[in-house]
């Protein structure tokens, strides 16, 4: 029975070996694809400056709830400033998040035109393949810049 089951878990790992050895395999670094891409590159310079204004905001009410001594007030302005900061902040992050997604479908619209124009039967991400596969990356990110 165990030598049965050995022989049939062997037979079809060699069927599964040779059904890849006919395809066409590429493989891309998605990690060294999205850090050399421009368009995520000044999307992260542009939030970087959206949240120094956000900054800004908690530095402004910082300053302007010290400034008050009545405590009614002192509790309206901190209500008031924290409804605007979050408020922005979420706005911030949906908005970042989006136009994100835009750019990481753009690259696996890329990766896609890139296989089909050459035949790749698969794509795979580098880091999930231990060996084979012809590296991409490298063609991706000069199409993308």
């Amino acid at each position: 029975m165990k030598k049965s089951l050995l022989f049939m878990s062997a037979a079809l790992l060699l069927s599964t070996v040779s059904v890849f050895a006919e395809e066409n395999i590429a493989v891309v670094d998605l990690q060294q694809i999205v850090s050399n891409s421009a368009q995520v590159k000044a999307l992260k310079q542009e939030h970087s400056k959206k949240i120094a204004d956000l900054d800004r905001i908690l530095v402004n009410a910082r300053g302007e709830i010290s400034n008050e001594t009545d405590q009614a007030k002192i509790l309206m302005l901190e209500d008031k400033y924290m409804k605007e900061f979050t408020s922005k902040k979420e706005a911030l992050e949906r908005d970042y998040n989006n136009r994100l997604s835009t750019i990481e479908k753009s690259i696996k619209n890329e990766i896609t035109k890139k296989a089909q124009k050459d035949g790749y039967t698969y794509v795979f991400a580098k880091s999930v393949v231990l060996y084979g596969g012809k590296d991409i990356t490298g063609e991706i990110v000069n199409n993308i810049k």
